[in-house]
């Protein structure tokens, strides 16, 4: 690392993930040699993974010289690498970024305790083989588990999580902590809030939680169209869902709304340019929280929602007048829909940014707000590109309930 925090050689798990790639391909930008340790696939070597993300990104073949790519499974001891090409990695580098992770919500097989836990006790366990002076996690705000108010920007002693994810990551956090501490390596955490796609392009390798609501309006304007449009509107009916002549779409559907400070949302261009600032500037270590001061409502999304895909009948509803009629049937339907990513939509946790904000400050970074512009040129590229990330489909076939 230089004076300006430049990372010249990098350890990266996790980069051909969402938020793991995007920081792979933004170090390559900026002259770092990026070490990528990945699993194959089903039909794809590990180098040809990696080499299928770098072209997402447009790496150019120049700087793609500064990539080696090393096959591993941060699941497995030792990396899944053998001892002597660990060994031929030892100050091969001056910095790991961990970001492989799991972000299911529920546990499937110890899948996800598997691979955030003990994936951490593995690279940890690299690193101070490696004699790693720096090492940098990529945690999440959402460690902050079952709780309201401001979370601070420190380790979290919450009990109770509102899914495995949460859990597992604050584990990872405190796993991390304790063994740095131990082995003198200077540690960094970094905790976004929900990223989305690209802010001023849109672009994205990944369609969910902001996006999984949105794509479920799109899909029921879809298919209830087609219905009333192709069969006679059958199911429609039954729905009490309706086309109106100038071609908006009444769908009867109130949706519970909480009082909170809203949505906290960045998009990943701000979540690069923030880490980056912060990797080089907080040459201590520390925790930092990544999101963004302005929080967006989810009646603003719903209105968002509406407006893009010509909607009626959808409503942000207060808790005390939702629950005073049964909901409807294609209220349940939209409920059950939403029901892993309820505690994101009504949440009511903050977030510090007494670390953070002043280092970013220096950068002259300010997170963009998700404004009706920003959010045109999100949906717009999810639209035209099917709602999936181009390297694996995300939209399985649906059926009319």
């Amino acid at each position: 690392m230089d004076e300006s925090g430049t990372l010249h050689s990098v350890f990266l798990t996790g980069g051909t993930g969402f938020l793991g790639s995007y920081l792979g391909a933004a170090l390559l930008q900026r002259g770092s040699q990026v070490t990528f340790l990945a699993r194959p696939g089903k039909h794809l070597s590990a180098k040809e993974r990696v080499r299928q993300i770098l072209d997402w990104h447009e790496v150019s073949p120049a700087l793609r010289r500064n990539v080696r790519v090393v096959t591993g499974d941060v699941t497995q001891p030792g990396l899944g690498v053998g001892a002597s090409a660990r060994r031929s990695l030892i100050d091969a580098f001056d910095g790991i970024i961990h970001c492989a992770s799991n972000t299911s919500f529920a546990e499937k097989n110890g899948e996800v305790t598997a691979t955030n836990v003990g994936g951490m006790r593995h690279i940890l366990d690299f690193a101070a083989e490696s004699r790693c002076r720096a090492f940098h996690h990529l945690s999440t705000a959402y460690v902050a588990g079952r709780r309201s108010g401001l979370c601070p920007e420190e380790l979290v002693t919450a009990r109770t999580f509102h899914n495995v994810y949460e859990q597992t990551k604050c584990a990872a956090e405190w796993l991390a902590w304790e063994r740095c501490q131990a082995e003198r390596i200077r540690l960094t955490i970094y905790r976004p809030s929900i990223v989305y796609g690209h802010s001023q392009t849109g672009r994205t390798l990944q369609f969910n939680t902001l996006y999984y609501p949105i794509k479920t309006a799109y899909r029921l304007r879809k298919l209830y169209e087609a219905d009333i449009r192709e069969r006679g509107g059958k199911k429609a009916k039954q729905m009490g869902v309706r086309l109106d002549p100038d071609g908006t779409l009444y769908l009867p559907v109130r949706i519970e709304v909480c009082e909170g400070p809203g949505l906290n949302l960045i998009p990943v261009d701000y979540f690069v340019a923030a880490t980056l600032a912060i990797m080089g500037g907080a040459p201590g270590g520390g925790i930092y929280h990544l999101v963004n001061e302005t929080q967006v409502s989810l009646a603003t999304l719903i209105d968002y929602t509406k407006a893009y895909f010509r909607l009626r009948g959808v409503e942000a509803c207060s808790s005390a007048v939702y629950h005073q009629t049964p909901p409807n049937a294609l209220e349940a339907l939209v409920e059950n829909q939403f029901a892993v990513y309820a505690p994101y939509m009504r949440d009511t946790r903050a977030f510090a940014r007494d670390k953070a904000a002043p280092l970013l400050a220096k950068r002259g970074l300010t997170c963009p707000t998700l404004d009706w512009d920003v959010f045109r040129r999100c949906v717009d590229y999810a639209v035209q590109v099917g709602w999936t990330a181009q390297l694996e489909s995300l939209c399985p076939q649906t059926t009319l309930p």
